[in-house]
């Protein structure tokens, strides 16, 4: 962090992705408000992230980053708690393969942003700006729905809050806690086409956690196995907003954005220059950085320095998002590189955006196979490296939809129609999210 930065510093480089917004009174007005709000998360609860993704920067432990594409202010409490149930399942048999901790953090309490490769949408003959998620704008396709409108940042405010104080209460109110999420691990596996292969696993699971019983170590006695520790992360892409939740830490005086504990970069403005990069250099809290096959091991290490020049383990993560065809070629030598260089990065593996096509339908949409693939190539790229392949980046939700193609219940393009409910990009459902957990499960147990 540069001694002279203040929360508003990016505002002397080209900030790309911002929408235009119609009434610089109207936006200077919820800015305000928003300044006037208590922080949605504590300075502690970053620097603790950290700290356990140190412990993944070291090789021990792993990162589980999850959650939707774009967030929707009309999120039920179901939707949440389902979304964490999955989480919280894939954690177990993850944990259990590796041997290692888990860390668990979501897309999730802010992840209402997107940026687009175009301004404008056209739909017949009618132009108009694009859709840039419900912080921004709507997704109808009527000019009232697509103006930018400022009071959606106070309601992204506001929904964000009530969804971590929900997240919060189920973390630590008994919902997590370990024999139930093995029930649910256990009901999947009876009920999935692929459970056979699972079911290994899912007994191991069952007797470790029967032996713990009889030896007096469950849920009574050992509070922290109903208990989880449970972060909240998205894009920092809206500037504006991201500097009015900044807030200088009582305790050590340094500045963390108080609306998540993780923040991280996309692929589209990771510039040095930029914007992104100069406002996230002066924040303390943890911070992502998405990798795609364009990056040299030259930009990349320019990005941990410019992120990270103390290098602090757990500081910076590193998402790669290949694609499945490229991974193994164009992942090694950016780990050679931050390997050599002494970089304390997490690696993480982001394999859901270089794997997006379009369906004969019309829909866009990923199949499982290649999310699997790129993974694989992932764990292979480290094991040639010798480095640490420390996690994975995944966009899912615990509903039923029907936006993926492939997994155990063998989705076909035929029926992505029956539930596609994204706002933007593909999901994962939560049977193939859980159906991924298990097949990853096999590759970490090779690795730790």
């Amino acid at each position: 962090m540069t001694s002279t930065w203040t929360p508003s510093s990016w505002r002397n480089a080209e900030a790309k992705h911002q929408p235009s917004w119609p009434d610089q009174a109207e936006l200077d007005q919820a800015l305000k408000q928003l300044g006037d709000m208590p922080p949605l998360v504590f300075a502690g609860e970053a620097r603790s992230l950290t700290q356990a993704l140190g412990s993944v920067a070291n090789g021990d432990a792993f990162l589980l980053q999850a959650g939707d594409c774009a967030e929707s202010f009309d999120s039920s409490a179901d939707s949440i708690r389902d979304k964490l149930r999955v989480i919280l399942q894939m954690a177990i048999v993850l944990t259990y393969s590796g041997g290692i901790p888990v860390v668990k953090v979501g897309r999730i309490a802010g992840q209402f942003a997107k940026p687009r490769s175009s301004t404008t949408e056209t739909q017949g003959d009618t132009e108009l700006p694009s859709f840039l998620g419900q912080i921004v704008n709507d997704v109808g396709f009527t000019e009232a729905e697509r103006r930018p409108d400022p009071q959606r940042l106070l309601t992204a405010y506001h929904r964000a809050a009530s969804t971590l104080n929900l997240l919060r209460a189920f973390t630590r109110g008994g919902y997590a806690d370990l024999s139930q999420v093995s029930i649910w691990n256990r009901e999947f596996v009876a009920s999935s086409p692929a459970g056979e292969r699972y079911i290994q696993m899912a007994d191991e699971i069952d007797r470790a956690l029967t032996f713990m019983s009889a030896v007096g170590v469950n849920s009574q006695t050992t509070p922290t196995l109903s208990e989880v520790d449970f972060y909240t992360s998205h894009e920092a892409l809206l500037l504006n907003y991201e500097e009015a939740l900044t807030r200088q830490d009582s305790l050590t005086g340094h500045w963390y954005d108080c609306s998540a504990h993780m923040l991280w970069i996309g692929e589209r403005t990771r510039q040095l220059d930029g914007a992104h990069v100069k406002f996230l250099q002066g924040v303390g809290n943890p911070l992502g950085c998405k990798i795609g096959p364009t990056a040299t091991p030259e930009d990349v290490l320019a990005l941990c320095e410019a992120l990270n020049p103390e290098r602090v383990p757990g500081r910076l993560t590193l998402i790669s998002r290949m694609g499945a065809e490229k991974v193994q070629t164009g992942l090694p030598p950016l780990l050679a590189a931050v390997r050599d260089a002494g970089h304390p990065v997490v690696w993480a593996c982001d394999p859901m955006h270089g794997n997006t096509y379009t369906a004969e339908g019309g829909r866009k949409t990923r199949h499982f196979d290649k999310v699997l693939e790129e993974i694989g190539g992932f764990f292979a790229a480290h094991r040639q490296e010798g480095t640490w392949a420390g996690g994975i980046h995944v966009e899912l939700t615990g509903d039923s939809v029907t936006e993926c193609v492939g997994g155990g219940d063998g989705l076909d393009e035929d029926a992505l129609d029956q539930a596609y409910e994204t706002m933007c990009d593909p999901r994962l459902n939560g049977r193939q999210s859980t159906d991924l957990a298990f097949r990853v499960a096999d590759i970490l147990r090779g690795q730790a």
